[in-house]
């Protein structure tokens, strides 16, 4: 790596209001040679409200972020700053970057971070639900097998969790939720954050589910989910009569053992392996 080598700069955006701007962010987009980000123009407009004169504007979004990875590698390595930008909150997070981030880290080119708003954590601070341990799952996937998986692993997931949706798609989110979850799952919708018409709900995702089918969503939402409640350690009489049941029942040991294993939460192998030693010794 050349010693003229340039840097890349993650500058974090207002996710709503301007004011949230920083100083600094906007030091940091005054002095780079070229800034990549999601949509020049919502990009333009942001620098001429931050009163810096636009350098280059190169667009990186979700399309065109792994055809521009070898360009700005290219500017970087001619010593050209660069910054990297989203159209709203930290670049990366549910936004492009993570791959461009990588490629540049690999090449031995310097990365700052200029840290800004973030949709996620404003949620989170702000519904009410613990904070201590918490996860960020961002959008789920859209269908299919993936999208069921997801939810079976959020199902019981102990940390609180953080989610991103559209607002033509967060009533089906919902609604899945309440059968993965239950009914009963504490949940808090942040709606629109900084901007005119930021709104928060709190209660229960079933009275979520009614509240989203009487109120028509509209901007973008983050919801945060209580976790599961920890599952208390199952007992070895407890985890052996449950497979001697299941084996009565007609199942394999095999299956015997992964089907009580799902049910009590307990690891598959310590199922099998007791047994295996049950069945050694009748």
């Amino acid at each position: 790596m050349s010693s003229t080598s340039g840097r890349l700069v993650l500058v974090g955006t207002p996710i709503g209001n301007l004011g949230d701007l920083a100083p600094r962010a906007v030091a940091a987009l005054a002095a780079v040679d070229v800034v990549a980000c999601e949509d020049t123009r919502r990009t333009g407009r942001l620098l001429q409200h931050a009163g810096v004169v636009a350098p280059r504007l190169l667009r990186l979004d979700e399309h065109t972020e792994v055809d521009r990875i070898g360009e700005i590698l290219g500017l970087l390595a001619d010593g050209r700053s660069v910054a990297l930008c989203s159209d709203a909150g930290m670049p990366g997070v549910s936004d492009p970057g993570e791959r461009l981030v990588r490629a540049v880290t690999a090449a031995g080119h310097p990365v700052e971070v200029v840290p800004g708003p973030s949709a996620s954590l404003t949620a989170l601070v702000g519904s009410g639900l613990p904070t201590g341990r918490f996860c960020f799952e961002g959008f789920l996937p859209r269908r299919g097998g993936a999208r069921t998986a997801r939810l079976a692993a959020l199902a019981a997931e102990e940390r609180t969790v953080v989610l991103f949706e559209a607002p033509h798609r967060v009533a089906r989110t919902l609604g899945d939720l309440v059968v993965a979850l239950g009914a009963e799952r504490e949940v808090t919708i942040a709606r629109e954050l900084t901007k005119l018409h930021e709104e928060w709900w709190r209660g229960s995702l079933e009275e979520a589910v009614e509240r989203v089918a009487a109120v028509e969503p509209r901007g973008e939402h983050v919801l945060v989910v209580a976790g599961a409640e920890p599952s208390p350690d199952a007992g070895g009489d407890e985890i052996d009569g449950a497979v001697r049941a299941e084996i009565a029942s007609g199942r394999s040991l095999r299956d015997a053992a992964a089907v009580v294993a799902r049910r009590l939460g307990v690891p598959r192998r310590t199922v099998y392996e007791r047994a295996l030693r049950a069945d050694d010794d009748a």
